[in-house]
């Protein structure tokens, strides 16, 4: 199969297991974006991806090949650290050359593929240029310039992004993605960014505690959590007790129509995102609380509402306001369609 297959790969320190027993396979292609708390092991498994770690067990396959013990400088990758790592004393020409030289590529194909990479990430010119006198954007298009010379099978970056001003790195987040689409390199970035990792990832994978966690689309990531960890960790969520009493499912004990719990358990918590929260009238079937706060963004306007000691928050947009005050009894119709019931 083409592309990159984790099988197992796990890493130990000691006593402390790192990266546990992961299980991943990334197609050809594909734009990936480990996300998760610090110390959750996405760095430690990227850097197994690289070669900068050996794995403790399991295997790394990359385009059919086992590349577990292959040295870093022959797996055909292409790195982004979060420092950059650019070479303060070479120009910006000599810096994106520079894995070209130590293969010996000759002269002339450095300076070809020095001014493609430089048109690609919309520098052209700049190859004479100290990388001293460039702004935080500009050497990070560099950095990634020199990443791609070789042509990478994989190309990984480490927290590409942190280092700039929330405006920068959501325009640099934008050329990352249309630079990857252009390119169809296998891409993997290590993220804390939910918003970076929801707006550029094909596949976001949420580690936590060495483990996987959930690995798919970022829309089935938000929509569908796999657990409660993922459904708190990714946005906002509201999560509410529910139990099954007397063939009824209650949340905050009290009745909601229309939502099951697989397995047969007793007990779950209810996932529902703040935007799928809708006020209206206490009434059958709804969950009745009452209103505690309200704040206005500007572009939303935050409820909180108190049900049972639970405090819930919906969101609506200027246009939807609803017509409610501090102290007022509403009730919450819960739509068993966009609320996720979690077992675990």
């Amino acid at each position: 199969m083409s592309g990159l297959i984790l099988n197992s790969v796990t890493k130990e320190f000691g006593n402390f297991t790192a990266v546990d027993h992961v299980q991943l396979s990334v197609p050809h292609g594909t734009f990936v974006c480990m996300l998760g708390p610090s110390g959750c092991g996405k760095t430690t498994l990227l850097r197994m991806i690289a070669g900068l770690d050996l794995p403790t067990g399991g295997s790394i396959v990359l385009d059919g090949e086992d590349i577990t013990a292959v040295p870093t400088h022959k797996r055909n990758l292409g790195m982004v650290f979060q420092s950059l790592a650019l070479f303060p004393h070479l120009s910006v020409g000599e810096n994106i050359a520079y894995p070209l030289r130590i293969r010996g590529v000759a002269r002339e194909q450095q300076v070809k593929r020095v001014e493609e990479l430089l048109a690609m990430i919309h520098l052209p010119g700049y190859a004479d240029r100290p990388v001293t006198k460039l702004s935080g954007g500009q050497r990070q298009r560099v950095a990634i310039a020199r990443a791609l010379a070789i042509s990478p099978k994989l190309f990984l970056l480490d927290e590409p992004l942190s280092a700039l001003d929330a405006k920068l790195r959501e325009a640099m987040q934008v050329e990352l993605r249309k630079l990857q689409q252009q390119l169809g390199i296998t891409t993997i970035v290590v993220t804390h960014d939910q918003r970076e990792a929801m707006t550029m990832a094909d596949t976001v994978v949420v580690m936590n505690g060495g483990k996987i966690r959930q690995a798919a689309s970022p829309i089935e990531i938000y929509r569908r959590p796999a657990d409660r960890f993922v459904a708190d960790f990714i946005g906002s969520t509201n999560l509410m007790p529910l139990a099954v009493e007397g063939g009824r499912v209650t949340v905050l004990g009290q009745s909601v129509p229309g939502l099951t719990v697989p397995g047969g358990q007793a007990s779950a918590t209810v996932s529902v995102r703040p935007e799928d929260v809708h006020l209206a009238a206490p009434g059958e079937g709804r969950v009745t609380g009452r209103v505690t706060f309200i704040r206005d963004l500007g572009g939303v306007i935050e409820t909180f509402v108190d049900i049972a000691g639970t405090e819930v928050i919906a969101v609506s947009t200027p246009r939807e306001r609803p017509i409610v005050s501090v102290g007022q009894e509403v009730g919450i119709a819960i739509d068993p369609e966009t609320a996720v019931v979690l077992t675990t």
